[in-house]
């Protein structure tokens, strides 16, 4: 066998690709960077770490730079207490007594992935492996009951044992022409993953079949996109819900001075048949809706305010939606919601551990009356909410004002902290209190002190929570975090469970997590 041969032309594209390619994950860090400031982030690796069988191969033949083998593991262990277990009866959260609501499980989460790149056109698939051990909670609790569904135990809601999680194909060069295109299963991230996000914490995280128009120049750039998200269901070939179309257009602009600007516009376009769309979702699925959203996210650069920084975000709504707390004949509403966020911290860069110092309010508004013919309540669409309302996952951008005080401390380069306060209160007592799923806790009417709903007369102080967080970058490849929240209960909280055969109860929540790339 011939050894190969590498005339100067290979040698200056390999250059060229290489460079490319570390400009690219640049910026692809930076941006990431910077949409993190406002919540914790894990430490950076002490140094790159492209995969153990990647630095092999490469290492023996430089052609093996176009393709990309890896993954990673990740390990967890939770921790709650006073959390409502879906499929047991009785389970609410924050109930004191008379039904289960401690929960202790292990989950874990193998991900590997395979990918090609050429010079106008890249590939990519990814498998995945969630498994949940010792979980109470019911894969598909079907609570309320959906006609053409039925409740699954199985092994939980976060338990999908071998799927294929990604996999598309990328036609395009940026660096030779603006216009690209990705078709396949992928995720969709845009901003903070406040609206559209992949729901990385979760042990199965959030896909999309989707087709994907992309411009870039250096004037602005722009996703145009189409898709449907997929459903997981543990033991099936994970598909899309047929009746479930998510459409948008999402432009970044670097143009006004100091700042990044954000505009999208999202259409969320739901037939009747999407509720029932698989018998038995882990991930339940929303009723009849037709959601145009409408936004902008104006935030500034990192170091060009100084030490300052601040970011503004605001979206409104409008189309229709079917509230099947009315009945699931009920006519469609008239959507007419919005949200807002105003966040700003200080980085005392001269202290020791850099900390620091911020301050957000969020707004997701509520519905006033849901028995007119408006409905009111935001439209959480795909998010991330465990970056943002609390890391015990009580909250969504639904119906509430989130007031959070945030403090970030760097005390080595491979070791990060935060300690967050948050106060909840909800918009409109008129409204329920949504979970983190963006489902609300009760229905119309409930016995006074039985359990969540909607009460006018009750006060809208939900409560405060306080989170500690800490991660250690171990080494290039192995990272380990920890944290710990605990759940002071309001008034609203305690006049819902005020019965004596109910009762509340502050909420704890511990979890250990290792995550190793390979």
């Amino acid at each position: 066998m011939q050894p190969k041969t590498f005339n100067s032309t290979n040698k200056t594209k390999r250059m060229v690709n290489s460079k490319i390619g570390k400009i690219s994950l640049g910026a692809l860090l930076i941006a990431g960077a910077r949409d993190l400031r406002a919540q914790y982030a894990p430490p950076p690796p002490p140094a790159p770490f492209p995969g153990f069988l990647n630095e092999y191969l490469r290492k023996n033949d430089p052609y093996m730079n176009q393709w990309d083998f890896g993954g990673n593991v990740r390990l967890r262990y939770e921790v709650k207490e006073g959390f409502a277990i879906p499929g047991v009866p009785g389970s609410l959260d924050f109930r004191d007594h008379g039904a289960d609501v401690d929960n202790e499980y292990f989950l874990s989460r193998i991900r590997f992935h395979a990918g090609y790149t050429d010079k106008w056109w890249s590939a990519y698939a990814e498998g995945r492996s969630s498994i949940a051990v010792d979980d109470d909670r019911f894969a598909y609790a079907n609570n309320p009951a959906i006609p053409g569904t039925s409740a699954y135990e199985g092994h939980g809601p976060e338990s999908d044992r071998i799927d294929l999680h990604q996999a598309y194909v990328t036609i395009g060069n940026h660096k030779e022409f603006p216009l690209s295109l990705k078709v396949g299963r992928q995720e969709l991230s845009y901003g903070e993953e406040r609206l559209v996000g992949a729901f990385a914490w979760n042990n199965i995280g959030r896909v999309f079949d989707a087709v994907k128009l992309r411009w870039q120049n250096e004037l602005f750039a722009a996703d145009l996109f189409t898709s449907r998200v997929v459903i997981p269901e543990d033991n099936q070939f994970n598909v899309n819900n047929d009746y479930d179309t998510f459409s948008g257009v999402y432009a970044t602009s670097p143009l006004i001075p100091k700042h990044s600007l954000e505009v999208y516009f999202f259409s969320r376009n739901s037939s009747a048949d999407a509720i029932a769309a698989e018998p038995r979702p882990q991930a339940p699925q929303l009723s009849a809706r037709d959601i145009y959203t409408f936004g902008f996210r104006l935030k500034s650069k990192p170091g060009e305010l100084g030490n300052w920084d601040y970011t503004i975000e605001t979206a409104g709504q409008l189309g229709s939606f079917k509230d099947i707390r009315l009945g699931l004949n009920s006519p469609r509403l008239d959507q007419e919601a919005y949200m807002a966020v105003i966040q700003g911290g200080y980085t005392f860069s001269d202290l020791w551990a850099t900390p620091r110092l911020g301050l957000e309010y969020a707004y997701g508004s509520g519905d006033n009356d849901p028995r007119d013919n408006k409905h009111e309540t935001f439209e959480n669409l795909f998010p991330t909410n465990h970056k943002f309302y609390g890391y015990m996952d009580f909250v969504s951008l639904q119906n509430v004002h989130d007031v959070r005080g945030i403090l970030q401390l760097k005390p080595h380069k491979r070791v990060s902290l935060a300690l967050e306060g948050h106060g909840f209160w909800l918009a409109d007592t008129s409204d329920n209190f949504y979970n983190v799923g963006g489902a609300p806790r009760g229905g119309v009417a409930t016995t006074p002190g039985t359990g969540y709903g909607i009460n006018p007369n009750y006060s809208n102080f939900v409560g405060t929570e306080l989170d500690a967080i800490v991660g250690v970058a171990v080494t290039r490849y192995a990272q380990v975090e920890a944290g710990y929240g605990h759940f002071f209960v309001g008034d609203y909280i305690q006049q819902s469970l005020s019965s004596p055969n109910f009762g509340s109860r502050d909420a704890d929540y511990i979890y250990l997590q290792a995550t190793i790339s390979f």
